[in-house]
């Protein structure tokens, strides 16, 4: 399964709403798009019959993160229909719940597919996480269409349904906020290719095929599910958006190249961060996990890469940083710590189901759900493995956790939970 391996569950995000990290959730991974809050005492226990403070059911079939702004929480969701093989019409949606109530709030139906792509049954067609500013809310949904909406009225302000590729097992790469710009990631088994949009009309900015030389012709071995960030280098913005086989850079403004490495791989689907004067990539389901130097231009491939840790890395599940150590956890379920400066082991251990949401960071505390339903956690803490609480919900997880303030939101395969003391 490692070989159909998807982004699910997905910045040091320049562009995006000026908010506190912890009074909103705004992307996939959260407002700097890490996976870390700056919120305080979460809850870490609970169980269907304890700190649930609302429990809502999600029609359809959607593993995109929730993202959450002032009252408002947006998800997408795809009803199929089909006669258990073959999928042979899909109506894809964008759902808004209240924060405070559970209460759904919007149900838009936004496009309407007949005989679609195959999408892998491991993945959905609304594996995308919506990206949501003051007022408006941009869903995505692959090749299968992209929309914004206005958040108070629901009703679309734009829609693209020309921008196509072959997913091959479906969507999975979120879009993202830079200024005035979305920008949008289609590494397909046919084409491969980056491009942005003007936020308020949809036009499009600019788009830039990845023109990577693939070592496998294989179409394949052409596609992942990476979300880019925007990070900041020397007061210059760059879009570091991975791919499979390599990860280049763009300038956000023009899509103009500034640099790409080679690392191998297919299905990439974790999302970069910058730390330490470093920028951790993952090579997809090789395994990889890697290091390269910030501040590097052209071909950095044989002098920009610091290191690399090529044992128990994850290809669907993003990474977290805290302080100076790396935690991940692999797409089997196995959390480990590294050195961030020198990629150096500290410690690793086994936990119980496999993970495609990806963890995230809460006041020194770590949270993973896995697709049994667990979400495990524990410390991050560099001396040892240190379990805090293993809890369980009903159905299991494909999406990432969002953290606002004193409640934890979580989606399950059929709900979204609001937990909290």
């Amino acid at each position: 399964m490692r070989h159909f391996g998807f982004l699910f569950a997905v910045v040091c995000c320049i562009g995006l709403p000026s908010v506190r990290a912890a009074d909103s959730w705004p992307q996939f991974r959260g407002p700097l798009g890490d996976g870390t809050s700056t919120a305080k005492n979460p809850t870490t226990t609970w169980s269907e019959k304890e700190n649930i403070r609302w429990k809502t059911a999600i029609h359809g079939k959607g593993w995109s993160s929730p993202v959450v702004l002032g009252d408002q929480i947006w998800m997408t969701t795809a009803d199929e229909k089909g006669d258990g093989k073959t999928v042979s019409n899909v109506k894809l949606f964008a759902v808004c719940v209240d924060r405070k109530s559970g209460k759904v709030i919007h149900d838009v139906q936004l496009f309407d597919e007949d005989k679609p792509a195959f999408c892998h049954p491991y993945n959905s067609y609304a594996s995308p996480t919506p990206v949501i500013e003051d007022g408006f809310v941009y869903v995505h949904f692959g090749s299968h269409g992209t929309a914004c909406l206005d958040t108070k009225t629901g009703k679309p302000v734009w829609t693209r349904t020309d921008l196509k590729c072959n997913h091959w097992r479906g969507p999975g790469s979120s879009p993202i906020i830079w200024n005035d710009l979305l920008v949008l990631t289609f590494d397909g088994h046919d084409q491969q290719y980056v491009i942005a949009l003007e936020k308020a009309t949809g036009k499009t900015a600019w788009k830039k095929d990845r023109g990577i030389n693939y070592k496998n012709k294989d179409g394949d071995y052409k596609k992942a599910y990476s979300t880019p960030q925007v990070i900041d280098v020397g007061g210059k913005p760059q879009l570091i958006s991975p791919a499979a086989e390599q990860t280049i850079a763009y300038d956000p403004k023009s899509g103009d190249e500034i640099w790409r490495v080679s690392h191998g791989g297919m299905n990439q689907a974790s999302r970069p961060i910058l730390t330490h004067g470093l920028i951790i990539l993952n090579s997809g389901h090789s395994s990889n996990l890697l290091a390269v130097t910030a501040g590097k231009t052209g071909d950095i491939t044989k002098d920009g890469i610091a290191w690399h840790y090529d044992k128990k890395a994850p290809s669907r599940p993003s990474v977290l940083v805290h302080k100076d150590h790396i935690y991940m956890v692999s797409d089997s379920g196995i959390a480990t710590c590294l050195e961030v400066k020198t990629g150096k082991f500290v410690w690793e251990e086994r936990l119980d189901g496999a993970c495609s949401g990806s963890p995230i960071l809460v006041d020194g505390v770590i949270m993973i759900p896995s697709e049994n339903g667990k979400i495990h956690v524990f410390a991050a803490d560099p001396s040892k493995f240190t379990s805090i609480a293993t809890n369980r919900l009903d159905a299991g997880c494909m999406a990432s956790p969002a953290v606002v303030s004193d409640a934890l939101f979580i989606r399950t395969k059929t709900s979204l939970y609001c937990i909290g003391k």
